[in-house]
């Protein structure tokens, strides 16, 4: 169990691909604080990850951005387990919109929630690593839209790029304390969400180079590699998971 006695926050994580790296974490033996704005959701994710690994999930509902929560994630896993070793900021949104006609309220939104609450759980992670003396891992959730255009996702693929620019920089910040600070690009993926579109599936396994859309799976066996011990010499970088799509950029319908 290679993530035994690590403690892990991880936001957006009621379903989808942070529901899955949280049950992974829990897996290999790590205490994991689950974060998502929806508290009921969040409590059942929680119910699931303790009865196949006991204790080992606590939740912190809220929205990830605000600076509240973020201080009592950090806090909980401080008071609690005494420590902090992994943190993936995992949550977001996306608001679809055509650029020329994009509202203020919308892109306020999405930078709050994508850029904001990345940027200050970060330092707050950072700030209590740092006092621990023996390193840490954080790692961002960033989407092939920040390296490719794809349409009504102005402002979306832009917080994104801008995740990555903000990883590769903090390298600087935080190399001296041990952390490391990487970022996943995920593709097309299957998640609840998506799977509400009927079309989704079919329309991304004929544009994607592999045959078919990631499933949580791969996104989050990614996300554990570099988190891990065996990533320890990993700092800076931008992992795309998408199945070569970015190689070809073919649109979907």
């Amino acid at each position: 169990m290679s993530f035994r006695n690590k403690i892990a926050i991880v936001t957006g994580a009621a379903q989808g691909i942070g529901f899955k790296i949280c049950r992974s974490l829990a897996g290999e033996g790590a205490k994991i604080i689950l974060n998502d704005m929806d508290a009921a959701k969040a409590e059942l994710a929680a119910v699931q990850i303790n009865r196949e690994n006991a204790d080992s999930c606590i939740v912190i509902a809220g929205d990830a951005s605000d600076m509240v929560v973020i201080k009592k994630m950090v806090g909980t896993a401080v008071e609690k387990y005494r420590r902090l070793d992994i943190v993936i900021a995992n949550a977001g949104i996306t608001l679809f919109g055509d650029f020329f006609q994009y509202s203020p309220e919308s892109f306020n939104r999405v930078m709050q929630v994508n850029l904001s609450g990345t940027f200050f759980l970060a330092q707050a992670a950072a700030n209590q690593m740092k006092m621990q003396a023996n390193g840490g891992a954080i790692l961002f959730m960033s989407s092939v839209t920040g390296h490719q255009a794809h349409k009504n996702l102005a402002a979306y693929g832009m917080s994104k790029a801008a995740l990555e620019m903000l990883a590769k920089n903090l390298v600087i910040e935080l190399s001296p304390f041990k952390i490391t600070i990487n970022t996943i690009a995920p593709g097309a993926t299957l998640t609840e969400r998506t799977l509400t579109d009927p079309a989704y599936k079919k329309t991304w396994s004929r544009i994607t180079p592999m045959g078919r859309p990631a499933v949580v799976e791969d996104i989050a066996d990614t996300a554990m590699f570099l988190v891990s011990d065996k990533a320890k010499h990993i700092t800076g970088q931008t992992l795309i998971v998408d199945g070569g799509w970015t190689s070809v950029s073919q649109p979907p319908d």
